[in-house]
């Protein structure tokens, strides 16, 4: 049974692109790339089928991570049903998904640095209208809480074949 994990910031350019690429990778190197799949998506259509911001791309590539062929979505009605876990960057993005989503898929929305072992933080700041230096701090918050999401993953798929 296949796990997947959606992402979701506000344009889908920056961080929700950066969160798949990271999460997608990390998945790879467990060995779960035929059992967890990572999606990635926009509350709003500001950027609807927009290549992720360069400033994105340039933070990623420098840390191995290619999002060049990503295109950005809005989050659809069917991924509340087909999403196991709905991770929203911050508190705007929640809100939003919360008012989107049926109540029978409530349950899946959480934020992302929920799973965050290093950092204190509940949020993903927005980089879009700063410098490079937010890119890559983003970047930091997301690396570390999709090891956190790796774990409970990890978890689910040995669940599900120990079924």
């Amino acid at each position: 049974m296949m796990t997947k994990v959606l992402f979701v910031c506000m344009g889908n350019v920056c961080r929700s692109p950066s969160a798949q690429a990271v999460f997608q990778h990390m998945i790879g190197e467990a060995g779960l790339a035929d059992l967890v799949q990572a999606d990635s998506a926009g509350t709003h259509t500001f950027h609807i089928g927009e290549a992720p911001d360069a400033r994105a791309q340039a933070a990623a590539r420098k840390r191995g991570y290619d999002i060049s062929t990503h295109v950005a979505r809005q989050v659809r009605p069917e991924d509340f049903h087909e999403a196991d876990l709905i991770l929203a960057m911050d508190w705007d993005n929640l809100a939003a998904l919360q008012q989107m989503c049926p109540k029978a898929y409530q349950h899946k929305l959480m934020l992302l640095m929920r799973f965050s072992n290093e950092y204190e933080e509940a949020t993903v700041p927005d980089p879009y209208y700063g410098g490079p230096e937010g890119f890559n701090k983003a970047l930091d918050y997301v690396e570390d809480a999709c090891q956190g999401v790796l774990e409970l993953v990890r978890k689910r798929v040995l669940q599900y074949q120990a079924a």
